[in-house]
């Protein structure tokens, strides 16, 4: 399984709009959209979990086209790497 990460989605989208948008390209296991906490609206974006081979089939469906108005940001979800944050 891999994750995906999507980006600059709208205030009002809903983990059921992103379900749908992505089950065209094969079975979506899981979806995470991120939530402000004070409005209840979408922060923009979301993680999207779905097989290695939909993976690559949404991606290059869907990075780049217009949904509710704003052109969607698909790649793959790249781990997090240690940095040098915080004080010395």
């Amino acid at each position: 399984m891999k994750t995906m990460f999507v980006g600059n989605l709208a205030p009002e989208t809903r983990e059921d709009d992103v379900r749908e948008l992505f089950s065209q390209f094969g079975k979506v296991r899981g979806v995470k959209i991120s939530m402000d906490v004070f409005s209840g609206n979408c922060r923009g974006f979301a993680l999207v979990d779905m097989e290695g081979h939909e993976t690559r089939a949404a991606i290059a469906g869907l990075n780049g086209t217009q949904y509710k108005g704003k052109a969607l940001k698909v790649t793959e979800e790249q781990p997090k790497t240690k940095g040098r944050g915080g004080r010395r």
